[in-house]
């Protein structure tokens, strides 16, 4: 992924130890999220260029769709 989504570690470290978490538990579960959300999650550049590309693949497809049905017509009008 290109990009990184922000992920407050430090809040969520002093959240958790308000709830009664050991800060050294806190820290581990802080960095554990921040690579799961840094590593897993989709930003809205990859969808966009998942979306380009997706458009891409499919204009190419119905462009030989559409040459091979001229393609085909045009034998049967040849040959009928």
């Amino acid at each position: 992924m290109s990009d990184t989504i922000p992920f407050d570690t430090h809040a969520f470290v002093k959240k958790l130890e308000a709830a009664g978490v050991t800060e050294a538990q806190a820290e581990v579960h802080a960095q554990a999220i921040a690579d799961l959300v840094n590593k897993q999650l989709a930003t809205k550049r990859d969808l966009t260029e998942l979306e380009l590309r997706l458009k891409h693949d499919l204009t190419l497809r119905l462009g030989g769709m559409t040459v091979a049905a001229i393609a085909i017509v045009a034998t049967l009008v040849k040959f009928l």
